[in-house]
Formats: C-alpha cells, structure tokens, sequence
C-alpha cells in the first residue's frame, strides 16, 4: 500500500485550497470527496444563492475569480470556478470516495481511512469537510401533522417548488434571511428567528463590507483576539439584509418557535399560526463519528483543533468557522488557513521521515 505524505478529506474551497500548498511543497497527497463532481455542495443549494463575498475577494491560490470586481457571484458560479481550479492548479482528487472510517496507524506513523472498496494510508489527515455536514430539523417539528409540508433549507431551490400558500421560515441566520425575503414576493411569509445575530449592510459608504473588514485588518483578526471577540458578538452575523429589510418584503417576524401540534406553530410570545409549509433555515451539525480516534473528539463529539491542529500528532481540520480567523471558512481567505497548516504538516513530516 503506498502511503501518501498527506490525505485531504473534502474537496470544497478548504481541501482546494490546501492541496495547492501542499503541491508547492513537494508533498505526495490526494484530496478526497465524497461526491459526483466538483463543486457538487454547492450547485446543490436554492437556485438564487450567491456570494456575499463580491468577485475580487473569492479567489483560491494561483487563480483569480473570473468575474467582474464588485459583483456577487452565482452559486454555479462558483462550482464551475472550482472545477476551473481544479484543472488548471492540476490537483489529484478522488471523486465517489466517502471515507467512512479514520484509524491510527501506529505501525507505519500514519493513518487508515477506509473508503468504499478501498482503504488509503498516509502519514498526515486533514478533515476539510466544512460546517455543512448533517442538515438539523430541531424536535420541535415532530409535532406537526403529516399534511404539512416540511423541507431543510439544504433542499430548498425555488419558490415553485412548495405548494400555494402561506409559508413559515424557521432560522433567523443568512439562509433563512434570504430564504423569507425571496418567497415573500408572492405569498404570504413568516420568519421565526430565536437566535440573537448581528445584520450587517453589504455595501457601506459606498464600499462593500468585505471591502472595509480587509483595509482595517478585522478579516484577519485572530478569533482570540479584542478584535476578533467584537466580530464574535451575538451567535452569527447576517450580511445584506436587516429585519428593517424584511418587514418592507412583507415578511411578518416571529420570536422563537417553541412548539408545535397538528398544523398549528406556537411562538415563544404564546401567538400562534396555522403552517401549511414549514422551511427549517436552521444550520447543520456536523459529524465526526467517522473518526476513530478517541483523542481527538471532545465528549460533545466534535473535533478537538487549535486553530486547526489537533492533539493528535499528524491530525487537523481545515475549514472551520473561526478557526483562526473571520475569514477562516470564506471561499476568498480559507487560503491563509491552508497555508498555515502547510508549513505545519512540512515542518512535521521532516521529523517523520528523519530528515
């Protein structure tokens, strides 16, 4: 079994984004993704998603978006970008390759991961797979009755794709934002938000946001620092669009859903409403039960990293929310990240190979 220097898993903007350090470096690696083509995460969300991010702040190493400055590209957009980058950056990468299991291997100084009909072997892991992993429905919804129409955000494409009618949106994070705004142009729209973000206008004194997070440095503020604890605040922020926005759409706000029975949502200001179609806007979780590795999973199941690297010599994530900085999961910025954990997992290798 030939053992690679380094196995990537996930093949979105993270895993793309390392594999071109690692090629810089001389490093034998395989990027590994579990599904059909590249960029396949994202042709599969709503048909109307585009970046927040605008063109000339969502390039990968090596390759300018090719999109005009100050404009927001389509999500097939980017899913053609990152099959473009793949080809000319020249990557080797898997397709059809879900890893279902990672396992130490101490015999060789390395790693197994286990893949339909195969198993790979290398001495270095990096778990790119994202934050959008298991879609979450809360338990709330097991009390609406079977006539209603229930769908996750994940797969939501268009408006005539739900039946006549009034519609609740669940999530009052970016996805249920926009999500409310484009179903309120013709029928009626209710948002129950439960979580305290922070809204955010895209374009400021005539600049885009990312435009003045970029020239003050708070892109790239460290998530532990003064700085980087401002942009924290609240659970999440949404850019674009505000409540203010939403009420002019028509949408009507909620407080936090608390229950449900038949057809019927209670809201935490004890209001009620009948719900012939619920969107629940409300996030993933993600799922580490592949990995077996006890050390590197906290009793919560999550993976154990500081600003990727694990606890476990060889092991890292790449991708996360805040993994070292705003920016650390953004198509445009993941590249600091990648390269970070580049030199790190270079560094380490001299010392697995003796030289």
């Amino acid at each position: 079994m030939t053992m690679l220097d380094v196995a990537v898993i996930g093949g979105g903007q993270a895993g793309l984004a390392l594999g071109y350090h690692l090629k810089a470096r001389d490093l034998t690696f395989e990027i590994l993704d579990a599904g059909t083509s590249i960029g396949h995460v994202w042709r599969s969300r709503w048909d109307s998603l585009r970046l927040f991010t605008p063109a000339q702040y969502a390039s990968l190493p090596g390759l300018s978006f090719p999109a005009a400055p100050d404009t927001y590209p389509t999500k097939d957009q980017v899913a053609d970008y990152l099959q473009t980058y793949v080809d000319t950056v020249s990557l080797p990468i898997r397709l059809n390759t879900r890893v279902t299991a990672l396992r130490r291997d101490s015999e060789h100084d390395g790693y197994l991961l286990s893949t339909i009909g195969a198993t790979i072997a290398a001495h270095n892991v990096v778990v790119a797979t994202g934050p959008f992993q298991t879609p979450f429905i809360p338990p709330v919804s097991t009390g609406l009755a079977d006539e209603v129409t229930q769908l996750h955000s994940s797969a939501y494409r268009n408006p005539d794709q739900l039946p006549p009618g009034p519609v609740l949106v669940v999530g009052g994070g970016n996805s249920g934002f926009q999500i409310a705004a484009e179903l309120a142009a013709a029928r009626p729209v209710d948002l129950a938000i439960g979580t305290r973000n922070v809204t955010v206008p895209q374009r400021i004194l005539g600049r885009d946001i990312f435009w003045w997070q970029t020239i003050t440095g708070l892109i790239g503020a460290p998530a532990s620092s003064r700085r980087g604890q401002w942009m924290r605040r609240g659970e999440g922020t949404v850019i674009g669009l505000s409540t203010r926005d939403l009420r002019r759409a028509g949408v009507t706000l909620r407080p936090r859903l608390v229950r449900t029975h038949d057809d019927h949502a209670v809201f935490a200001d004890n209001t009620t409403l009948p719900v012939p179609t619920v969107i629940w806007a409300t996030g993933f979780h993600r799922d580490h039960s592949w990995i077996n590795i006890p050390e590197a999973i906290d009793d919560r199941g999550s993976f154990l990293h500081s600003r990727g690297i694990s606890p476990v010599a060889g092991l890292y994530t790449l991708g996360q929310p805040w993994q070292r900085t705003a920016g650390s999961a953004l198509l445009g910025f993941v590249q600091h990240d990648a390269a970070h954990l580049a030199d790190h997992i270079t560094a380490y290798r001299s010392t697995q190979s003796g030289n």
